[in-house]
């Protein structure tokens, strides 16, 4: 079954440049294009794509507010924002506006279709340059005010492994290195994934994380890290 993506960016030549990239997939559709946030999210409703690229800044509505209103319901598409600026303040605000990848414009072809498969699947996607300073921010203390609304008493409807998991994926760890240490399956760490995610109302890793770190579950590993 082919992912259906809409590309949001209000440069045309740009724009048209990602959707012959996506179009060329045999598992990829571009199912529509905007020019505009309020666009991306009006065609976000009315075409119900799998995912949207998203650029940042955009008239009428920029990507961020788009992707704040767009990533609201429940089984909302996912977003994967890119961007020419790599700018603190763009990674942070797309996160907390519940972005699942942040990747700059200048990334080969292939990073940004794996990047597409990566977020479509559940799991999160993040500029190297953009997860070490986002971890070396949490280090510092610099991040604030990034809490998604779960609160400590909200943590103790996870089991004992389940909170350990959440630990072991904000410090960075995939789910074949998480069960690699845990000594147990790929799946049941999907599983254990899955259910920590909807215990806590998170959409997926990257707000798992950052919740993580907002309560001191995790804490800021070196350079290199990935989400």
């Amino acid at each position: 079954m082919s992912l259906r993506v809409l590309v949001a960016d209000d440069q045309g030549i740009v724009r048209a440049g990602f959707a012959a990239v996506i179009d060329a997939e045999e598992d990829m559709t571009v199912v529509g294009e905007a020019a505009d946030g309020a666009a991306a999210v009006r065609l976000a409703e009315e075409l119900a794509p799998d995912v949207i690229v998203m650029d940042v800044r955009m008239p009428e509505l920029d990507g961020i507010a788009a992707t704040r209103i767009i990533t609201g319901p429940q089984d909302a598409p996912r977003v994967l924002v890119l961007t020419t600026f790599d700018l603190d303040a763009y990674v942070f605000d797309a996160l907390r506006a519940g972005a699942s990848g942040f990747l700059l414009k200048d990334v080969h072809a292939s990073e940004l279709l794996h990047g597409i498969r990566v977020v479509a699947a559940g799991e999160s996607v993040l500029a190297p340059s953009a997860t070490r300073r986002l971890i070396g921010h949490y280090a510092s203390g610099a991040v604030t005010g990034t809490r998604t609304g779960s609160t400590p008493r909200e943590l103790d409807s996870l089991t004992g492994r389940e909170r350990n998991v959440l630990t072991l994926v904000a410090s960075g760890l995939t789910n074949a290195e998480i069960a690699e240490q845990l000594g147990i399956t790929v799946g049941t760490v999907k599983s254990h994934v899955n259910a920590l995610l909807r215990k806590l109302g998170l959409r997926d890793r990257v707000q798992a994380t950052i919740l993580a770190y907002d309560l001191g579950l995790a804490r800021p590993n070196p350079p290199g890290s990935h989400l």
